[in-house]
């Protein structure tokens, strides 16, 4: 790994990445409070969902398999990897918190269908990445990126419908965030670029998960006002 890689030492890792996504993260945890939005947006979903909905976390989990197989575990030092399984706890509870959970209520609450609350909560959170661009990522890769969070998204919010608690969608996220930087070698970076038979599989989950995301959009119905819905 560079030396200007943020991910190079603990110490880079803790100041630069966790103790600010942390700061966030407690921030966002109390202002949920002080409008009193903690109970609904971490208590039991009023949605529900249908089986199909089930592909959404499968996909994902998928994805956080084959990261973690095609990962080269020997460059990383035990610390690193602890402390950017910190990070991905962080980073899964600060940007759910703020799009699954609060963006999400939001929408529900103004009478919106299901439809364009997955829509339009998941596009949020991809352009959310548009600030990559920031720390010196190729618009390219910006634009790539953009279009994965927002399969990605999608598949988290399914799986909030489905397993009925946006716990669910915080858990995968925080596995997801790990596992790909530790197999790409750094934040942000792809993995697209290693060898090997997890790599490639992981590569082709990501293309059918952004393609389920599109597919999603059609098959999902309904008002927040139902209970079930398909």
């Amino acid at each position: 790994m560079s030396k200007d890689n943020v991910l190079a030492t603990g110490a880079s890792i803790f100041f630069g990445l966790v103790l600010p996504i942390a700061i966030g993260a407690v921030t966002l945890l109390g202002f949920t409070a002080s409008i009193g939005w903690l109970r609904s947006v971490f208590g039991r979903q009023t949605v529900r969902g249908r089986g199909w909905m089930w592909i959404g976390p499968a996909l994902v989990v998928t994805a956080i398999v084959c990261h973690a197989a095609s990962t080269d575990w020997s460059i990383w030092q035990p610390e690193q990897v602890v402390l950017i399984a910190v990070l991905g706890v962080c980073v899964g509870l600060a940007e759910e918190l703020a799009t699954r959970g609060l963006v999400v209520q939001t929408l529900r609450g103004a009478g919106h269908s299901e439809r364009f609350v997955m829509v339009v909560s998941s596009l949020l959170f991809a352009l959310m990445h548009v600030t990559n661009v920031l720390s010196g990522m190729k618009w390219s890769t910006v634009f790539l990126t953009v279009i994965y969070t927002f399969g990605f998204g999608v598949c988290v919010y399914l799986t909030m419908r489905v397993t009925g608690t946006v716990w669910a969608a915080i858990a995968l996220h925080a596995l997801t965030d790990p596992t790909t930087s530790l197999a790409g070698g750094g934040v942000d970076k792809t993995v697209t670029d290693q060898t090997g038979g997890w790599s490639v599989l992981a590569s082709a989950v990501t293309i059918i998960m952004i393609a389920f995301s599109v597919v999603a959009v059609f098959l999902l119905r309904g008002s927040r006002r139902t209970t079930v819905d398909s």
